[in-house]
């Protein structure tokens, strides 16, 4: 049995399908919506739009900016000499809040995973290997997450990078097995990052 009309339980739905809405939060939000003022609701809409519309990937390391080249590989001050290969772009901003990374990233968008049919042509491998070959590199940091995926994704990128002379580290296992680098506090991800190992 619906309880609400028709308009408040079309958006209800259309909230439950992001992700980590459940059914109870898609209501919360629904009448959080339905209450603010009309100003502020079109506001939210347009933002939105607007993200959707204008993100697009960073030509040269694949974070989502709404500029061709996203501001940390624009800046000067960085250290372009040393590229942290992470899975999405949640990755890169957790080791952006330690403060303590000075280098430049690269955003793969997912991790190696035949059960689930993703293979390296899924993902930004291929860029990867292109810019090792166009930029002048000397240590490519893998912190891909420490799932089976994750894993899999480090030790492939590293037998294809090794041969070419280029130091290749992963994060230490202050990360734990399993864990998402997004959901993981600033110390620990600088202890992974401070205790890397090389491969």
């Amino acid at each position: 049995m619906n309880y609400y009309s028709t308009e408040i339980s079309n958006l209800i739905e259309q909230l439950s399908r992001l992700p980590g809405i459940g059914g109870k939060s898609a209501q919360r939000l629904a009448f959080h919506i339905i209450d603010m003022p009309m100003e502020q609701v079109e506001q939210l809409a347009g933002t939105i739009q607007s993200a959707r519309k204008n993100v697009k990937y960073c030509k040269s390391c694949y974070t989502l900016t709404d500029k061709e080249i996203c501001p940390i590989c624009m800046s000067a001050n960085r250290d372009h000499s040393t590229i942290m290969v992470v899975e999405d772009t949640r990755d890169l901003a957790a080791y952006e809040r330690t403060g303590r990374f000075d280098g430049v990233y690269h955003v793969l968008h997912g991790a190696l995973d035949p059960a689930m049919g993703k293979g390296p042509e899924d993902i930004k491998l291929k860029e990867l290997l292109v810019r090792l070959q166009t930029e002048n590199v000397e240590e490519l940091i893998i912190a891909t997450n420490s799932d089976v995926p994750g894993e899999a994704t480090a030790m492939y990128i590293s037998k294809l990078v090794k041969p070419s002379g280029i130091k290749v580290s992963r994060i230490a296992s202050g990360v734990p097995i399993g864990g998402e680098l997004e959901c993981i506090d600033e110390v620990t991800l600088l202890r992974a990052l401070e205790g890397r190992v090389y491969l």
